[in-house]
């Protein structure tokens, strides 16, 4: 009787020993990302934004939490600082304290409550906005959708070998000519990322973020 005692207990540590080996391999090596990326070229071109530069205005976002706006607005600066460190690029904070010195706080709010309506950016507001902030074109982003779940997997025995974390991103960026007025550059993505993990932690919000920004940021001209 002993003898049977002691093989359960040995199997079912063998067991849970083997599910924490295979949860922690599969968190290592099998992450998989999909997206699918849209891009619409209108008059922007690569020689034209590196003489002009770029300003992050507010985002919107699907949560309408103000940190997730400047968590948003942080990371796709931090990407794209990277990806085009020759690039003139000003971030949300800078862009915001250059507004407000230059007395535009309430207008720059109206036009941002407005475009969450209209979809535009008036023309007499963004020439003042790029000239306060020192660049020409403006990036107006989006956080159109943001889900996480996780679904657990079960080992023969009955014990969570991992879970699998799933995150799902719709992140929208137009670029604006402060000068005229138009939108000279628009592209979307919808990414998913998924990854095993034995550990209850979600997906990091500014590592998902990233990950979009960088489809966006390397088709921009």
């Amino acid at each position: 009787m002993a003898t049977r005692i002691r093989s359960g207990i040995s199997l079912c540590a063998l067991a849970i020993g083997l599910s924490a080996l295979l949860g922690a391999c599969a968190t290592q090596f099998s992450q998989q990302t999909a997206s699918t990326v849209q891009v619409s070229v209108l008059t922007l071109s690569a020689r034209a934004l590196d003489e002009g530069g770029l300003a992050f205005l507010t985002p919107s976002t699907v949560t309408g939490q103000e940190e997730d706006k400047q968590a948003l607005a942080l990371s796709f600066f931090e990407t794209l600082r990277t990806a085009r460190p020759d690039l003139q690029a000003v971030a949300l904070p800078a862009a915001l304290t250059a507004i407000n010195r230059a007395g535009l706080a309430g207008t720059y709010k109206h036009m941002i409550e407005d475009y969450r309506m209209t979809g535009l950016l008036d023309r007499d507001v963004i020439r003042q906005v790029g000239a306060a902030a020192g660049v020409r074109y403006l990036a107006q982003l989006k956080l159109a959708g943001f889900r996480q779940e996780s679904k657990s997997r079960w080992g023969a025995l009955g014990f969570r070998v991992f879970d699998t974390k799933i995150s799902t991103t719709r992140l929208f960026l137009q670029v604006w000519d402060s000068h005229d007025g138009a939108i000279v550059w628009e592209g979307a993505v919808e990414l998913t990322s998924a990854y095993d993990s034995v550990s209850e932690e979600t997906v990091a919000f500014n590592r998902v973020i990233q990950a979009s920004a960088r489809e966006l940021v390397a088709r921009l001209p």
